[in-house]
């Protein structure tokens, strides 16, 4: 699809960004084929609000559709930009209003539990320690931990280097206790798992790069273990690391920096987090709560 390559090459976007366009779009052409039949270039805004209403009608999340609608959005500025289409039929199209939901957040006990887990002794265990304290000390996403490549580390000045969203660069300060797990993992874990020149920093039993799905399932495990039955993804330690450095006094320039967010707003959700939490103690706590 030529819309994706111009998006890949003209925007820079992430390989996960590009597939879930793919997704949205492919959704939408196989409704139209089954409801049309209409082409894409043959669309018109009262197709889009009934596809729209056909996602809610499916229970999809106001997020789903919301996404959905950004992704037909952006084909057709792009079709308009190319002159295939003379008017953009997505115009006046209101974006479904999102439920605004804070992310969920461990706990420092629970953090603590989750990372004390891993049996260092093993291989395994070393990685999967070194992969937990990375990103809870440093909130870098779960497809930046997996695409670290050796020479991303500078464990002797205490960072690492990250390509975020866009290909974006950003450094990372990383804490003492997460050096010393990834430098265990490199001299005693990796070398029994690794095979060949492999320069990628985490690696599964088979000695491939660990992917996102993997290290998944690793988090499930080890939550399971910690006593930790709410649900948690890999964005979840991205959130508390967020929260509990802003529950610590941390400026919020800094922390968006270290999240690589391009607007503050973004960064500004953990703000709102530390308060929910200072009233959930307050009303623990105080006599007169």
């Amino acid at each position: 699809m030529q819309f994706v390559e111009y998006l890949r090459v003209e925007r820079g976007l992430a390989p996960n960004t590009l597939a879930s366009y793919r997704r949205d779009l492919e959704a939408f052409a196989h409704y139209l084929a089954e409801h049309g039949p209409v082409s894409l270039t043959e669309v018109r805004r009262p197709h889009i609000v009934q596809y729209l209403s056909y996602l809610r009608s499916r229970g999809r999340a106001s997020a789903t559709v919301s996404r959905s609608l950004a992704s037909i959005r952006s084909f057709f500025h792009y079709l308009v930009r190319e002159e295939a289409l003379p008017v953009d039929p997505t115009l006046h199209i209101d974006t479904p209003k999102l439920e605004k939901r804070l992310p969920r957040v461990l706990t420092e006990a629970e953090v603590e539990r989750l990372l004390a887990a891993p049996d260092p002794t093993s291989p395994a265990g070393s990685r999967d320690k070194a992969m937990l304290e990375l990103l809870y000390a440093t909130g870098i996403r779960v497809s930046e931990l997996v695409s670290l490549r050796l020479a991303d580390l500078n464990l002797t000045s205490g960072f690492l280097r990250c390509l975020g969203k866009g290909g974006k660069e950003r450094i990372i300060p990383v804490g003492e206790i997460a050096q010393r797990a990834t430098v265990h993992y490199l001299q005693f874990g990796r070398p029994q798992l690794v095979r060949g020149a492999m320069d990628h920093l985490f690696v599964n039993h088979h000695g491939h790069p660990l992917t996102r799905q993997g290290f998944w399932k690793i988090l499930k495990k080890y939550a399971r273990a910690a006593g930790i039955f709410t649900d948690i993804t890999p964005h979840t330690l991205r959130h508390s690391f967020a929260t509990h450095l802003l529950e610590r006094g941390a400026d919020l320039r800094a922390v968006q920096e270290m999240l690589g967010h391009a607007d503050i707003s973004t960064t500004q959700v953990y703000t709102h987090l530390t308060r929910a939490r200072m009233k959930e103690v307050y009303a623990a706590s105080h006599p007169r709560a």
